[in-house]
């Protein structure tokens, strides 16, 4: 990395936010729930299950980062294209739920892990640059998908944000560059590869933290507007503001606190950040909602969510080392896309929006507890000089 300009690193920095920018869209899903099921006449629990987000392994590794983010470009907007002629619940799933959520996943996992690589003493920072980006991009989108559903309807609707946001990706991905790890940053100069990771238990309990922030974040944001309307009695306009308030405070949480976590401790932030999101989901589960509490609430769960997706990357790499970052979160972030598929499938087999809220607060409480205690694997002398040798492994 030392032959690398600080310039082009910034560089690398800018095309990662043009590329979150369009990743970030997804966000937006909400908007068409309710217009799917007016259409279709379809149960809007079994809509809203299509929003799901999945990661893969190594496809890094063997493509480089510029071509992996144009092919996932390409084929999350040939998804969403796919998506405006579903006619049944089954293709919506394949097309918005497999095709959409995997190329989604992978692009937005990828995109920041290799970015804070080329800034491992600003790790925080640049993942809230990079993430803050993606939580952006559903911010622009509330009002372009919005003006497209009122103008155009669902299906077109779903055709050009597609068209616009596959350029969008394809720009942004050609300034990115495959980073080259300095090892005098991270957990001492140790590496995990993949194999060693999984020998511990820490990597399984961020797993389920990672799990439990993904499932509570994205079920309630991917749904925010369904509750404005049908739990606090909003009407739909107003209820679809929040889409833009979520997107404003998500996109607050990840830049804020991604700095801030670069002076304190990452893991014990999340932890509090978890036992907030408790305390909101209690409150939407319990408390009799108005204009006032709703907005308060679905805003401090954005700003949580935030914080906790753009420092688990770096805690992931201060666990396990830099080297092989980007394959060990690879492995920790399928929390993200089954955190994200489970929300929703709960709330389908509790038919009720407050029960769900509650197993979400039940389960942030466990993973905040996890993050209040956990610490970087311990390793003998023997296995530290293992994992220092890690360099040529992949």
């Amino acid at each position: 990395m030392k032959s690398i300009s600080k310039n082009n690193r910034w560089l690398i920095v800018i095309g990662s936010v043009i590329a979150q920018l369009g990743l970030g869209t997804i966000y937006t899903w909400s908007l068409f729930n309710q217009p799917i099921v007016n259409k279709f006449g379809w149960d809007l629990n079994k809509v809203a299950l299509s929003f799901s987000t999945l990661a893969s392994g190594k496809l890094q590794e063997k493509f480089g980062i510029k071509k992996l983010i144009s092919i996932c470009g390409m084929v999350l907007g040939m998804g969403l294209i796919l998506t405006s002629r579903a006619s049944s619940l089954p293709m919506l799933y394949i097309t918005a739920g497999v095709i959409v959520g995997a190329a989604d996943g992978i692009s937005y996992m990828k995109t920041p892990s290799n970015c804070i690589k080329w800034f491992p003493e600003k790790k925080g920072l640049i993942s809230g640059i990079s993430v803050g980006a993606y939580g952006c991009g559903s911010l622009l989108f509330k009002y372009i998908n919005g003006s497209l559903i009122a103008s155009q309807g669902e299906a077109s609707a779903f055709f050009f944000w597609g068209i616009i946001i596959m350029i969008l990706i394809l720009i942004g991905a050609q300034l990115l560059k495959d980073a080259v790890v300095d090892d005098t940053y991270g957990n001492k100069g140790i590496n995990f590869t993949v194999k060693q990771m999984l020998k511990t238990k820490e990597a399984y309990l961020l797993f389920i933290a990672v799990f439990t922030a993904c499932m509570s974040g994205l079920y309630l944001i991917g749904i925010v507007k369904d509750i404005g309307v049908r739990l606090v009695g909003l009407d739909v306009g107003i209820a679809a503001n929040a889409v833009a308030l979520v997107a404003i405070f998500n996109t607050a949480g990840r830049i804020v606190l991604g700095t801030i976590s670069d002076r304190f401790g990452r893991t014990k932030l999340l932890s509090l950040s978890l036992i907030t999101t408790t305390a909101d989901t209690f409150v939407l589960s319990f408390a009799h909602l108005n204009f006032a509490i709703f907005f308060i609430c679905v805003s401090v769960i954005a700003f949580c969510f935030g914080c906790n997706i753009t420092i688990f990357p770096p805690v992931v790499g201060e666990f396990f080392g830099l080297r092989n970052q980007t394959k060990n979160y690879g492995v920790i972030y399928q929390g993200f896309g089954i955190g994200a598929l489970s929300g929703s499938i709960v709330a389908g087999a509790m038919g009720s929006f407050r029960i769900t809220f509650i197993v979400i607060g039940v389960m942030c409480i466990i993973s905040s507890l996890i993050l209040a205690f956990i610490k970087p694997p311990r390793v003998t002398n023997s296995e530290s000089v293992e994992l220092k040798l890690n360099k040529h492994i992949a």
